[in-house]
């Protein structure tokens, strides 16, 4: 009945009452309007924490230490990875409390209004992407704990997690920004509380001695982690990271923004991928496990009573993760220029995720890896309008121009051919030099890496299928395509974007704060 109302919601403002009556929220990619800017810097932990308090987090232990480097090494880089990621997350995130819209629609200031198209498409593939593989796991995961229970994880059980796993992502994305608020918030208790014990059962399995003997790896192998961990975290949610703050009071300090987004999505993981490492390098079952079902391999260490709470936390946990996806990618796709209700745009992306979800769990038999080829492929590009983003919102002294971003007429004009000239080539320059991690699974995807020979960092070894030398996983070209992008934006819009804000009747920061 909420959905239907939502849906049916008509321009009739009665109608609209009714609607937010029930808890809907009805607001699109319009400018939020000021009476309902009531929340402030701290509201942001509770998403962002709740989406990130996952044992699945754990997992990302056992690739760190894939990359042949020792505890010390994985522990230093896990800090910086994740706090430096979701620290850029928060950059983005000051930009949504400037200009109280989505992210995307924000993103037309340096692109253009037409131009913002072309890195729209991208977040918008990655954002349906990442949340259809966190509702895979979380029905993957449900079969793992039932069979380990012997209920049988078998295709009846397989039917039911789907159908409520797609329920529970569908009906919070339809309802939207306030009730997801208030959802987050009781989730970060249930999945943080049974983490805890998770992490207090584990720990007797830790073998510090086996831990500490762990050797040193080199240091291109530390940068490849580094990388890793920075685009598996906070790089994963930044083309999201405004939709969050675009409720923000406007006397909110963009250093509170800031902080409270980092805080919120860097200390659950940091901490859990830390103790995974302590996991990961005790136990080489675990450590070998995760990489072919990471739910599976950290249930093994469980006894059988916690697995019912474990698979409770997991569920909620990856939910959570998709809920924030799914609500985002549906506000990129009216930026892209559909023209459906907010509700209806969430659940259209909800269908995409079920439809992905049950194709992938019931019919496909080779899906996952190259799935996440594709996926992680995209991480280029979105890293080098990470970097265009940022650069624009540093050079900006002035709230956003409201109508200029729906109009192609206004001051951000149509489309801004330096940053699309800056995204293409930076994108290629990093596919460049990084790698297709699943190699044997997405063949067609081989092609990436193509500098790495020419400039020497790397050889191809065609028979075995893999890349010989330090730096070919080392990934280089995400961290290339982030801070080049960064420079060339700086340096070369510096004066369009001043000229923009030169028109009259804009705000400064220093005004309204």
């Amino acid at each position: 009945m909420l959905i239907w109302h939502a849906l049916s919601m008509t321009a009739n403002s009665t109608s609209a009452e009714r609607v937010r009556s029930l808890g809907v929220e009805t607001t699109g990619i319009e400018i939020i309007g000021e009476a309902e800017r009531t929340a402030s810097p701290k509201d942001l932990f509770w998403p962002w924490f709740a989406a990130n308090v996952s044992v699945f987090g754990i997992s990302y232990a056992a690739f760190v230490l894939g990359f042949g480097i020792s505890f010390w090494q994985a522990a230093l880089v896990t800090v910086l990875g994740i706090v430096i990621s979701f620290a850029l997350c928060g950059v983005i995130a000051i930009a949504g409390k400037r200009g109280s819209a989505p992210t995307m629609i924000l993103s037309r200031a340096p692109f253009g209004v037409t131009g913002q198209k072309l890195p729209g498409v991208i977040s918008w593939l990655v954002s349906i992407g990442w949340e259809t593989f966190l509702s895979i796991m979380a029905v993957l995961a449900t079969a793992t704990v039932f069979e380990r229970l012997g209920w049988g994880g078998g295709t009846g059980i397989k039917i039911v997690a789907a159908i409520v796993v797609a329920a529970m992502i569908v009906l919070a994305s339809v309802a939207g920004y306030h009730i997801i608020m208030k959802m987050q918030s009781y989730l970060t208790w249930i999945t943080g509380i049974v983490t805890i014990l998770f992490v207090v059962i584990a720990s007797s399995h830790i073998d510090w001695g086996k831990v500490s003997a762990i050797p040193s790896g080199p240091w291109q192998a530390v940068v490849g982690a580094l990388v890793m961990l920075m685009t598996g975290f906070g790089l994963g949610w930044i083309n999201i990271a405004a939709d969050w703050s675009r409720y923000q009071r406007r006397d909110a300090k963009g250093s509170a923004i800031v902080f409270w987004n980092t805080f919120g999505g860097a200390i659950a993981p940091t901490l859990l991928v830390i103790f995974g490492l302590l996991l990961a390098g005790s136990d080489d079952a675990v450590k070998e496990g995760i990489a072919a079902d990471p739910i599976g391999a950290l249930a093994q260490v469980l006894p059988t009573w916690f697995l019912v709470p474990f698979l409770i936390a997991v569920i909620l946990s990856l939910v959570s993760g998709a809920v924030l996806g799914i609500y985002s990618s549906g506000l990129t796709l009216l930026s892209l220029g559909v023209r459906i209700p907010r509700p209806m745009a969430a659940l259209v992306d909800g269908v995409i995720l079920t439809l992905g979800t049950i194709w992938v769990v019931f019919f496909a038999k080779n899906f996952l890896g190259p799935f996440q080829s594709f996926l992680i492929t995209l991480g280029v590009p979105l890293a080098a309008w990470a970097g265009i983003m940022i650069a624009d919102i540093a050079l900006r002294k002035r709230d956003y121009d409201d109508d200029s971003l729906f109009t192609t007429t206004g001051r951000y004009g149509a489309v801004d051919w330096v940053s699309i000239g800056t995204m293409i080539v930076m994108s290629v320059i990093g596919w460049g030099l990084v790698v297709n991690n699943f190699a044997a699974d997405a063949s067609w995807n081989n092609w990436q890496g193509f500098l790495l020979e020419p400039l020497n960092l790397g050889t191809w070894n065609a028979t075995d299928g893999y890349w010989e030398g330090n730096w070919p996983y080392a990934n280089l070209g995400v961290l290339l395509a982030l801070v080049g992008s960064f420079l060339i934006t700086f340096l070369a819009r510096r004066g369009k974007v001043a000229n923009q804000e030169m028109a009259r009747g804009t705000t400064t920061y220093s005004d309204r704060a």
